[in-house]
């Protein structure tokens, strides 16, 4: 026999009855019943109920166990009694009678329980990653996230795509966030930084032929922590195309990603259709660039209900420029109690309130009331009701400004009032691309042009579009959506150095620069560059989507902290002073 398990603690079946056999694994629960003492004993694959009595030759060593002791036992199979079989577990038809026992390794006093749902602080969790791990939620997560990743790969090559690894050592190369710069030694004062992304490298493999390209990436970023970004590292499922338009590339990643979503989604929708929406019509409708649409509300502009109108506040915030008043429908929350909380709030987000209108039946027929009602009067509130599609029972809520500074909070209110009204529905993935995204802005204060998103993104109109209002270039840039969560984002390249040169020009980057920034790709340009395009997909936000989680540490096997700190490895810790001299450095702590 094996020296460590003749079966897992998920083989054993009613077939095993009578056989002798040997389990090994963690002692996840003791009971004595009377004498009796039952264990159940997990491993990585399931558990087995095992028993042992005073007739067991090794009862009293059975006694001392506790735990997660590691054990191994060997034991003969016995059927359980109908009224006793455990439908749980996929052996709950047997047990085992413990025979023979080895302890393999004994436990501590926990500093978490491993059985059971007990809430324990992140940091107690983080710090003891690996007793946390052995929990049956993170155990399923991991292995969602292993069989997700082994779909991705397998779905990817089925069209034709090879996977090429793309070097971890690189030079920094600004692309949004801060890197992680990587002292070399035999370059005294000079570093390395770790690839944000293999986004340079993923274009030079198309300069140099080959003509589909993935790769499940890992990427690193010194960015701030969010609950669904990690702060330190993550993955991607990274992909590169030659001579494709920006639909090529939808056609191509949305098989991909229905199929991983219908294959590990449970019993959830997952929408077949994927919308694409413009930028501009995104921040309009849902106050975000990544919508959830599985909440029907869109917003709407009613400025001129509010011009000149009885409202002082909304009339005269329009006669400034740029400004416009946007209404969030709020179909079934037509009380003053639902519009009180919605304004209370609007007051936790830093606003004095939202203005609101609801729509009640008086017996006489239908009535707005609200304070926006009775300033702007019976005839204006008649033609919002109209425009939004409202009626007895509904409500509005409205905010003001320019749209830069009240969308976000809009699209919380938005994401809110679905909630509360039980408009969102919970069991759906519900997908759209983001298109038509903006390549400049223009800084009120100081009136300078500078790149809004991606720079290399290739400007749809090519050269021509160059010539015009900046403000009006949109690019071959693309996002999907995913429930409110930016899942993908990717772009067409701008793979002419003219065009790219003259793009840069615009945000006030002159060739020299340019070329010292980015000259090993701006080099490989010159040399019969084909058009190209791609995206990268999360692989932690979709797992995190997939396993219904809220917190993107829940997917990943050892995640940093809030503060980016791993506490279980006591990471980042300072370098010994001779590793210091060896790299030529000096640290100069902040005062």
């Amino acid at each position: 026999m094996h020296a460590y398990r003749s079966h897992t603690c998920a083989d054993l079946t009613e077939n095993n009855v009578g056989d002798t056999i040997r389990l090994s694994g963690w002692v996840h629960r003791v009971r004595d019943h009377g004498g009796v003492l039952f264990i159940d004993l997990r491993d990585h694959y399931g558990m087995t109920q095992v028993l042992c009595d005073p007739d067991s030759p090794v009862f009293n060593e059975v006694e001392k166990l506790r735990s997660e002791w590691c054990v191994r036992i060997d034991g003969t199979v016995k059927a359980r009694d109908a009224a006793l079989v455990n439908t749980k577990i996929s052996t709950g038809k047997v047990e085992v009678f413990i025979l023979d026992l080895e302890v393999l390794g004994t436990s501590e006093e926990l500093p978490l329980m491993v059985f059971g749902d007990q809430e324990y602080p992140e940091e107690t969790r983080l710090k003891y990653r690996y007793l946390d791990l052995r929990r049956e939620k993170l155990q399923n997560n991991m292995k969602l996230r292993s069989d997700v990743i082994a779909s991705m790969r397998k779905r990817m090559w089925d069209k034709g795509f090879r996977e090429f690894q793309t070097p971890i050592i690189t030079s920094s190369s600004p692309e949004g966030a801060r890197d992680f710069l990587v002292p070399s030694r035999l370059h005294p004062g000079k570093f390395y930084a770790l690839p944000q992304a293999p986004q340079q490298f993923k274009q030079l493999i198309m300069v140099s032929g080959y003509d589909k390209y993935f790769q499940i990436a890992p990427c690193f970023r010194d960015e701030d922590p969010r609950a669904d970004r990690s702060p330190t590292d993550f993955y991607q499922l990274d992909l590169e195309m030659s001579f494709v338009e920006q639909q090529d590339i939808f056609d191509t990643i949305q098989p991909v990603l229905t199929g991983v979503f219908e294959e590990f989604g449970g019993a959830r929708q997952v929408d077949k259709v994927w919308p694409q929406i413009s930028y501009r019509d995104a921040a309009l409708w849902y106050g975000s660039d990544k919508p959830d649409l599985r909440n029907p509300i869109k917003m709407e502009i009613v400025s001129d209900h509010f011009r000149d109108s009885g409202f002082a506040i909304f009339a005269k915030l329009l006669e400034q420029d740029g400004t416009e008043i946007r209404a969030i429908p709020a179909p079934t929350g037509g009380s003053r109690k639902f519009c009180d909380r919605m304004n209370a709030f609007a007051q936790k987000e830093g606003l004095p309130g939202m203005g609101y209108i609801f729509w009640r039946d008086q017996g006489e027929g239908m009535e707005a009331a609200g304070p926006l009602a009775k300033n702007i009067g019976p005839e204006r509130t008649e033609a919002i009701r109209e425009q939004l599609g409202l009626g007895v029972g509904d409500a509005a809520f409205f905010l003001g400004g320019k749209p830069k500074a009240f969308e976000a909070v809009a699209g919380r209110a938005r994401n809110s009032i679905g909630e509360e009204l039980g408009l969102t529905d919970k069991n759906r993935f519900a997908f759209a691309w983001v298109v038509d995204f903006p390549i400049y802005e223009k800084d009120d204060e100081t009136g300078k042009v500078d790149f809004e998103h991606n720079p290399f993104s290739m400007p749809q109109g090519g050269m021509d579009a160059l010539f015009g209002d900046p403000l009006k270039v949109l690019g071959y840039q693309y996002d999907l959506a995913c429930n409110g969560y930016e899942l993908l984002s990717g772009a067409i390249r701008n793979h002419r150095p003219e065009i790219m040169f003259k793009a840069f020009e615009i945000a006030g980057y002159g060739k020299d620069e340019v070329e010292k920034r980015f000259g090993g790709m701006v080099n490989a340009f010159q040399y019969g560059a084909p058009p190209h395009g791609g995206c990268a997909a999360g692989i932690d936000r979709i797992v995190m989507l997939l396993a219904d989680e809220a917190n993107i540490r829940e997917v990943i096997m050892f995640p940093m902290n809030q503060r980016a700190e791993d506490l279980m490895m006591a990471a980042p810790s300072d370098p010994l002073n001779e590793q210091l001299r060896e790299l030529s450095l000096r640290v100069v702590k902040p005062d």
